[in-house]
């Protein structure tokens, strides 16, 4: 499984654009093969960040996420509407039994 983390802090005057845009990326995330989940949370200590946390099934299906147009599309606008740099980390993980 990959598991992508990442954040944007919004400009103060654009947060409500940026959390359209977010909510909107997501609902359509988790329509593509192989989204396990893909959410987006207000920081409680940063209410203008926003932070996503996805995972996908494996690499294939989050590079197909990325070359979806409409993936690239949300990036360019959050880009525009952000008050620093967006982040972005990914990981390959595996599941561990309960301990």
């Amino acid at each position: 499984m990959i598991v992508v983390t990442g954040s944007v802090t919004a400009q103060q005057d654009s947060f409500d654009e940026v959390r359209r845009l977010s909510l909107e990326h997501v609902h359509r995330s988790r329509l593509e093969p192989g989204c396990i989940s893909h959410a987006v949370q207000v920081d409680c200590e940063n209410p203008s960040r926003l932070v996503f946390f996805e995972q996908w099934a494996d690499r294939a299906a989050l590079l197909n996420h990325f070359a979806v147009s409409a993936s690239r599309e949300f990036v360019k606008s959050l880009h525009a509407l952000a008050a620093a740099a967006t982040t972005i980390e990914m990981y390959d993980a595996t599941r561990l039994e309960k301990l």
